[in-house]
């Protein structure tokens, strides 16, 4: 090994890991001081040690309490999951305990599965995991698989066509697209042919214009084998492209036009929005979206957090 891995390595144990930890959740010595069973001057001598192991200043005292610096932010999912290794490492079978992990998952997606699984997962963790946490971070396709790759979450879930090498792919759910129109709309009531959806007027989520200009571009290709393509506005009357179906969802409950959306999404929100799920007049577009993590090393605490991603969807 290299000096930094042996040196700097040796210094860091699972009590210092456990200080940062505290520190960024709960930003004040005194807190963190009770909760450990520590002292304040323990922490303080913590403090120094964690600016001597990593070079730099992590936590500015403020008048609010301590302040974590961007690079305690950014080696807080890292030392997260540090921590979540040591103590599977530390039972016998390398098992997780969802009671007791503090744990927070990280998970990059587009963000209509976010809203998907978000109010179940949420309950899941509330009665199962208490004290551990989910962040969903908005990515999808190549992007959410670099983050997987580099280490900024912990799972990708969307839609891929290709998954690399070194990565593994667990099919979450099947879904495809139904035509939602407000209660109550006047021309359609249970069904919508061909006719209708064409005249009717429409909102669809997409971008025909293309990403901006420091915004990396995906092709349009890929978008539309993965997401099924957008109609075109002479063969459907359109109105807008919106980012996003929770947003189509709210403009098509407001008002007198469709939209086309994920079937368990619209489901999921038609009682609370006012709603209609209807089948297209063609045959749907249809597509898997799957949960995609790195595929070298063993995790129970990542299986477990799976299983639940799976249980929210149904």
């Amino acid at each position: 090994m290299s000096d930094i891995d042996s040196d700097d390595i040796r210094r860091l144990d699972g009590g210092l890991l456990l200080v940062f930890r505290e520190l960024f959740q709960r930003r004040r010595t005194t807190a963190v001081a009770a909760h450990l069973g520590l002292s304040q001057s323990a922490i303080s001598h913590a403090l120094a040690r964690l600016r001597d192991v990593f070079g730099e200043v992590l936590f500015v005292r403020r008048s609010h309490g301590l302040e974590p610096t961007q690079r305690a932010i950014e080696l807080a999912p890292r030392i997260e999951r540090l921590i979540a290794l040591m103590g599977e490492a530390m039972t016998s079978k390398g098992e997780f305990d969802p009671a007791k992990s503090h744990r927070r998952f990280r998970v990059a997606c587009p963000d209509y599965v976010a809203s998907l699984i978000g109010a179940p997962l949420v309950e899941t963790f509330r009665r199962q995991a208490p004290f551990a946490t989910f962040s969903a971070r908005t990515a999808f396709l190549d992007r959410a698989l670099r983050a997987v790759r580099r280490g900024e979450a912990d799972v990708a879930l969307g839609v891929f066509a290709h998954v690399p090498s070194g990565f593994s792919a667990t099919a979450l759910f099947d879904d495809e697209y139904c035509v939602i129109a407000r209660r109550g709309h006047p021309r359609v009531k249970g069904a919508v042919d061909l006719a209708t959806y064409a005249d009717i007027g429409h909102v669809f989520v997409g971008d025909p214009d293309g990403a901006f200009a420091d915004d990396p571009p995906i092709a349009r290709e890929t978008i539309d084998a993965t997401y099924g393509p957008i109609a075109a506005p002479n063969r459907v009357r359109t109105h807008a492209y919106l980012s996003s179906w929770e947003t189509a969802m709210l403009v098509v409950a407001g008002g007198d036009v469709l939209a086309d959306c994920p079937r368990l999404l619209a489901r999921r929100y038609a009682n609370t929005l006012g709603l209609q799920a209807l089948g297209p007049p063609f045959p749907a577009f249809r597509f898997t979206v799957q949960a995609v993590r790195r595929a070298e090393t063993a995790d129970a605490g990542l299986d477990w957090f799976l299983s639940k991603l799976a249980e929210a969807v149904r």
